[in-house]
């Protein structure tokens, strides 16, 4: 079994190690070359929850705020529409 700060520690370690292999030219526009931020959140889904409604809460992330997008060529989905 691995800890929940296991798991989001790879996973963020991998997607990172990723992008820059795709996209070198994205680590220079990052501020520090760092893609991720040092934080993450992790919870426990009770009897409403389901893999649906984790979908739709991940994907709503951000939606009300503006990201700049670095790149269109490789733009990277975790979830197909």
């Amino acid at each position: 079994m691995y800890s929940p700060t296991k798991i989001a520690r790879t996973v963020k370690s991998i997607t990172a190690k990723e992008i820059f292999k795709r996209i070198p030219a994205v680590k220079k526009q990052l501020w520090g070359g760092e893609f991720w931020t040092d934080g993450y959140f992790i919870n426990t889904v009770g009897q409403r929850g389901n893999e649906e409604s984790i979908r739709a809460y991940v994907q709503n992330q951000g939606r009300a705020k503006e990201y700049k997008q670095l790149h269109r060529d490789e733009q990277l989905s975790l979830f197909d529409s």
